[in-house]
């Protein structure tokens, strides 16, 4: 498949990637193209940005979690439809899962895609030094093709033209535009109610603003150019096989209380033969009837523990549906929710589930952050101890347990291997995200699971 595309990568967190790359959406669907958004690495905020503003399911492109060639695949099938691919960096362009490879970085994703990258510099303070910072970029990885520059955060369209002329003659590539400081053009806080302030729309006209100044400064015609069409075939890792009819349904809990879930991790689900039905606890939607299976993912119930707890309904058939048996996965925020309370920053304790013995106390410092290899331990449906899959941990809450429990995972990250998560009847629970593109057959297992469920609660009628 025919695909334009481009990666807009940083020097680092905090020079305006996501700045620039939101703002490249939005100005070519302006313009009248299908834009689809890709963000590397395994973060959930930014795609809801990318979401909001293109009208189609960002994507998260991972080189440690998933394969090369599910990474590809990923790529094309979230690609179908689409005009241009615009993939957001992560970090530093070569910054990943450790400093002596690509693994991870939006460098490795530019080189698995094929795709050309366009290199966002905070300018603020120098001028013929950008194309040192350029050259630099240029050399590091002969594997990454840097196409094209973007000035950030300049004093004045004159101080602009010193940096073009120096990055343009020193290292032979354009730069295609600048955003000059300001204040109006900088990301909204991602504050943790941030998807329902998109939902709501509040976001537009920031959108719009970004658009039209890209539109102005920007030479798109140049960009589009530049990145080409590179045709990309789909290796047909994850979704190969024929697509099962369904043999169960299964609830997934989604609203902007839980909202943190791969669409390939949803995708796999139905393409394994599970009819997906969606509810909102924080609505006051309880567990569907006549549903074999259950899926909590992550999000901010934090933000909402005051109307989570008063739902007393939702925690009662989310209970009565876990301890009938029901395979279960909650991931995070899930697991948050699962919990006997939530406390929050400034003290206050709100009952949840009460079905995992313990609380869950917020904190102001992020209690955990980074990759974790995934192992199982036993009578764990989804994962068993010689399985291997692949996910990360991001909070800042941690688990204070009531009494002794048997844990869901054994972890392994940069700090070494500890036990974390749940084992209780047939829920797995616990912090760690898993990708289930890094380990598809935990989707067959756990339908399988749904489908005993299923016969056994038949037999009981």
């Amino acid at each position: 498949m025919p695909i334009h595309r481009i990666v807009v990568a940083g020097t680092g967190s905090g020079v305006g990637k996501t700045t620039v790359a939101i703002g490249l959406m939005a100005a070519y669907k302006k313009l009248g193209y299908t834009v689809q958004g890709f963000k590397c690495g395994p973060d959930y905020i930014d795609p809801t940005y990318q979401t909001a503003v293109t009208g189609r399911k960002s994507r998260n492109l991972d080189s440690w979690m998933c394969s090369s060639l599910a990474v590809k695949e990923i790529f094309v099938r979230g690609y179908q439809g689409a005009d241009v691919a615009i993939i957001e960096g992560v970090m530093g362009l070569f910054d990943g899962k450790d400093p002596l490879s690509d693994t991870g970085s939006a460098a490795d994703i530019a080189m698995i895609t094929n795709s050309p990258v366009l290199l966002v510099i905070d300018c603020g303070g120098m001028a013929r030094s950008a194309a040192a910072i350029v050259k630099g970029f240029q050399t590091l990885s002969p594997g990454v093709h840097l196409c094209g520059v973007v000035a950030n955060r300049v004093g004045s369209a004159g101080h602009y033209e010193l940096i073009r002329k120096a990055v343009e003659k020193e290292c032979g590539i354009p730069v295609i535009g600048y955003l000059a400081k300001d204040d109006r053009l900088r990301m909204p806080e991602r504050h943790l109610g941030l998807v329902p302030s998109i939902e709501r729309g509040e976001l537009t006209p920031f959108f719009d603003l970004l658009s039209e100044t890209i539109q102005k400064n920007f030479d798109l015609d140049c960009l589009y150019q530049i990145m080409g069409t590179e045709k990309i075939e789909s290796p047909h890792i994850l979704f190969g096989t024929k697509k099962q009819e369904s043999k169960v349904r299964m609830a997934v809990a989604f609203d902007e209380a839980f909202h943190f879930y791969y669409p390939e991790n949803l995708e796999l689900l139905e393409h394994c033969g599970a009819e997906l039905t969606f509810f909102s606890p924080l609505k006051g939607e309880q567990v569907p009837l006549d549903v074999h299976g259950l899926y909590i993912g992550g999000g901010f119930p934090e933000e909402f523990a005051a109307e989570l707890s008063a739902k007393n309904n939702v925690l009662l058939s989310v209970r009565e549906a876990i301890q009938s048996g029901m395979p279960t996965v909650a991931e995070c925020g899930g697991f948050m929710f699962l919990s006997e309370s939530i406390e929050t920053v400034d003290g206050k304790e709100y009952l949840m589930a009460g079905l995992i013995p313990g609380k869950v106390k917020m904190h102001r410092k992020l209690a955990a952050l980074g990759y974790r290899e995934v192992t199982g331990t036993d009578k764990n449906f989804l994962i068993g101890p010689n399985d291997r899959a692949r996910g990360h941990e991001f909070h800042y809450s941690t688990f204070d347990p009531s009494q002794e429990f048997t844990s869901a995972y054994i972890t392994t990250g940069r700090k070494g291997t500890k036990q974390e998560g749940i084992l209780l009847n047939n829920l797995v629970a616990g912090y760690t995200h898993i990708h289930f593109g890094s380990a598809p057959e935990l989707v067959r297992r756990w339908v399988e699971e749904c489908i005993e469920f299923k016969n056994d609660a038949c037999k009981r009628l």
